[in-house]
């Protein structure tokens, strides 16, 4: 099975043959709900192209993302360890394409094979190591940092190096308001980092994001090509 989805490539050939007959190839567009906080997963997704958003929902529906999924991974993590729903809730960040497969048949699959399942906890244990470093980003670093360690995340799971996003949306992922993310775009194209348009942004060099991101990108991405095998673009 040749697909751009490195942890379906990285399964085994009879695990990967044993999924084939389940998986459907569908689009991933802008803004889609993929799961609901505290409601029945019911397919679990594998991207190819584009960016997942998994995001925390506090009182009144106030949302920050904790998380991205891109073609590194998976959704349905809850699926994998056992359950069947999450409190967060995930949606698509950058429109693409992912190959889907229903919940119950993913859980059927993984109880007669252990050697997938075994595959897959990896992706969870780095998923959560990127979670708590989405924490300390929040909680430690500036606007600007916090901006360029999303950056590079997204660059590392997209082809190219243009992101269509809009400020709008930028202030919701990152949980501040509208006008600090105009800022930190501002300093981080001042810097000849990025190029930023109204919905487009251009990374320009990588190096340079990485400095002013500092410990804040790095460590997370060097567990998971250490569990999972998978580099990016680093």
């Amino acid at each position: 099975m040749s697909v751009k989805n490195h942890l379906l490539s990285s399964l085994s050939g009879a695990d990967q043959a044993a999924l084939q007959p389940h998986l459907e190839a569908v689009d991933l567009p802008l803004r889609e709900i993929l799961e609901l906080p505290n409601k029945p997963i019911k397919d679990v997704y594998f991207p190819t192209n584009g960016i997942v958003s998994v995001v925390a929902v506090g009182p009144g529906g106030r949302e920050i993302e904790v998380g991205i999924i891109g073609r590194d991974g998976m959704t349905g993590i809850a699926v994998v360890l056992g359950d069947r729903q999450t409190p967060n809730k995930c949606f698509v960040q950058i429109a693409g394409t992912a190959l889907r497969i229903s919940a119950e048949a993913l859980r059927d699959e993984m109880d007669k094979s252990p050697s997938m399942r075994s595959r897959f906890l990896p992706y969870v244990q780095f998923f959560i190591l990127q979670t708590s470093y989405t924490a300390l980003a929040n909680g430690r670093g500036t606007v600007e940092q916090r901006l360029a360690r999303w950056l590079l995340m997204c660059n590392d799971r997209i082809e190219g190096d243009e992101l269509s996003l809009t400020h709008e949306f930028l202030s919701l992922m990152l949980g501040v308001r509208r006008a600090g993310v105009t800022t930190a775009l501002s300093d981080l194209e001042r810097q000849g980092l990025i190029d930023a348009q109204r919905r487009v942004i251009l990374i320009i060099d990588r190096e340079g994001l990485r400095d002013v991101a500092a410990h804040l990108y790095g460590p997370p991405e060097v567990e998971q090509k250490r569990l999972t095998g998978w580099a990016g673009k680093r």
